[in-house]
């Protein structure tokens, strides 16, 4: 009997948020089913505990943990350099998870107010970054897992980086509509090539880490509700087995907990989907222009 060690993987995944809740769970049954996982994650703790179970479940050599600022741009590259070395075959799936509130307003390395840079525009740049990887498998796919389904919360274009109206609410849902119309912009461009997934998952028990950062307050009702209402995080993540291992046939498909939506919901805007990718494709050139903070 062949040495599991020495077989090929099945797929290879890059996860996003892949050391807590949703992605810690994805990563270690898509390792159980035969995938590479690529794990990258902000706390090296996490991430060794993740290789940890990873190794003591017989899966170490398909589990490695990257430690990433996804805040920044130069911690994006970092993740997109990296993936480029180490799976030069390319990658099936990449599965974007990484988001944390902030109780109060902080700006990244970059100047970037924290949750817009996370949330939204780490998930751009590795989207587009790693699409050269995506392509060079037969049946890769992009799964963003974020709030698509949600109608609240909008797109503040005067105040992108919300310095005059700052809230921890109104910042995650101005990244969460931001997340929909980059499935819509990156699916109109890429999607006959590499499909493109929103998911919004609903309500888990990952919340209840999330919660950590916030204040006493938002910290007790997440955790109440975490008790009450939310899903187990296997339950919450069944689907994206689904999408890794049949990935739809469409260029964009919009899932909120196991419904799909329709094309024309209104945070699905095309229009609105081009003008944030143009502003975002901007920004993403002014960074690159001003070097890294330390000019190194």
């Amino acid at each position: 009997m062949p040495d599991s060690r020495t077989e090929k993987a099945k797929r290879t995944i890059v996860i996003t948020g892949g050391s807590d809740g949703m992605g810690r769970a994805l990563a270690l049954e898509r390792a159980s089913r035969g995938d590479r996982v690529v794990a990258v994650g902000s706390t090296r703790a996490r991430g060794e505990r993740l290789a940890a179970d990873a190794a003591g479940a017989g899966l170490g050599h398909l589990v490695e943990f990257v430690a990433a600022d996804l805040g920044t741009a130069a911690g994006n590259r970092a993740v997109v350099d990296h993936v480029g070395d180490r799976c030069p075959e390319g990658i099936d799936a990449l599965v974007l998870g990484a988001n944390r509130p902030f109780p109060r307003r902080t700006e990244t390395a970059d100047g970037l107010e924290s949750t817009f840079a996370l949330y939204y525009l780490s998930r751009y740049l590795l989207g587009h970054g790693l699409l050269p990887a995506l392509e060079r498998r037969p049946s890769p796919v992009i799964v963003n897992v974020a709030g698509v389904g949600a109608t609240a919360g909008e797109i503040h274009w005067d105040d992108l980086q919300l310095r005059r109206r700052y809230g921890t609410v109104a910042a995650q849902l101005q990244a969460g509509r931001a997340n929909d119309l980059l499935g819509v912009a990156m699916a109109e461009r890429y999607g006959d090539r590499v499909p493109y997934v929103l998911f919004h998952p609903g309500f888990t028990r990952s919340g209840r880490a999330a919660a950590e950062h916030l204040r006493p307050a938002a910290r007790f009702v997440i955790r109440t509700l975490t008790v009450l209402a939310a899903r187990p995080v296997e339950r919450a993540v069944a689907p994206v087995h689904g999408f890794i291992e049949s990935p739809p046939r469409v260029p964009l498909s919009a899932v909120d907990r196991g419904r799909a939506l329709p094309p024309d919901l209104k945070t699905l805007d095309p229009a609105a989907a081009r003008r944030l990718d143009g502003v975002t494709a901007r920004l993403v050139a002014g960074l690159a222009a001003q070097g890294p903070p330390d000019g190194g």
